[in-house]
């Protein structure tokens, strides 16, 4: 035995990303907001867009991490279609987010922690599976999601 984790197929393949989202999330951090980060990926692999939450900066509170990351990476391909692409966030995404997810027609969101209070990807709605909506992406869950779920632990311990 080597002492490391077993591999996990469905989730190792997202590592990677979740660790860009955790990184804007540090960001929206810094700036006073809750520290949710996302990543836009197209099809290849390739980062078309990040964002973080930015409610406090902006005052809109529409300004999720999921919701800025979709629309620049929207605005970066020319398309409000984001077919093939996929949406890391450090946190399940609220309904707002998730309808955004399948309005967008993401091929798939992977998320971190768990929201019990608010999630609709799974926890307390499950929004992006349900079976009368037109387009339901792939959902994977839990990458990283300690790591994830920590950093928003420090976050609130501080308020």
């Amino acid at each position: 035995m080597t002492g490391r984790p077993a591999a996990d197929p469905v989730r190792d393949p997202w590592r990677d990303a979740m660790r860009l989202a955790l990184a804007e999330a540090d960001r929206a951090a810094l700036a006073g907001d809750v520290p949710v980060g996302a990543v836009v990926l197209a099809a290849d692999g390739g980062i078309l867009a990040v964002g973080h939450n930015e409610r406090e900066a902006t005052g809109d509170p529409t300004a999720h991490a999921e919701v800025l990351a979709l629309r620049r990476a929207a605005a970066r391909t020319g398309e409000w279609r984001l077919t093939g692409c996929t949406l890391v966030v450090t946190l399940e995404p609220c309904v707002m987010c998730a309808g955004a997810l399948v309005q967008s027609r993401v091929e798939r969101v992977v998320f971190g922690a768990y929201d019990e209070k608010a999630g609709a990807a799974g926890s307390l709605w499950d929004l992006v599976r349900d079976r009368r909506l037109n387009h339901r992406p792939e959902v994977v869950a839990d990458v990283r999601g300690e790591e994830c779920a920590a950093q928003l632990t420090a976050f609130f311990r501080t308020r």
